[in-house]
């Protein structure tokens, strides 16, 4: 995770980030069982979207409305969001009674790689593009999500 620009220190990028640390943990346990070939994998599977669900729902509904309304990020945002409905379509259509595990570690693969370009990309340039009043109406929009208390 991002650890070099101080980007973290904006409150809302602190938490994407510190979530994002708690995805990636899930991410593993789930990427562990199913190369184990544990009976957990399904519990690891919904314990990683109990995670992600929320937080991409925070990207969506704050951050990333914000920068498509300065401008200069709308096409990564674009394409961040893509990947959003990308993983989220896969890991939240799993088949129960026969998963395709090859599929979800591929997933797994895209959303590590999601991740640090949220992390190492787009959170640093937030900074730098969006101005205070912009980061004060998305701080008071987390503050009022009750799903995130």
């Amino acid at each position: 995770m991002c650890n070099y620009c101080g980007c973290r220190d904006f409150p809302l990028i602190g938490r994407l980030s510190a979530e994002h640390d708690e995805i990636a943990n899930a991410a593993g346990e789930l990427r562990r069982a199913i190369l184990a070939g544990t009976d957990d994998r399904l519990a690891a599977l919904d314990a990683l979207l109990s995670l992600l669900l929320p937080h991409t729902a925070t990207e969506e509904t704050g951050l990333f409305v914000e920068l498509r309304e300065e401008g200069s990020l709308a096409e990564a945002v674009d394409k961040l969001c893509a990947e959003h409905d990308d993983i989220h379509g896969v890991l939240g259509a799993v088949d129960r009674t026969a998963p395709d595990w090859p599929a979800v570690l591929a997933a797994l693969d895209r959303l590590h790689r999601h991740i640090d370009n949220e992390e190492h990309g787009l959170f640093p340039a937030a900074v730098i593009a969006l101005p205070i009043p912009a980061w004060d109406r998305i701080t008071t929009m987390a503050e009022a999500d009750p799903a995130r208390s």
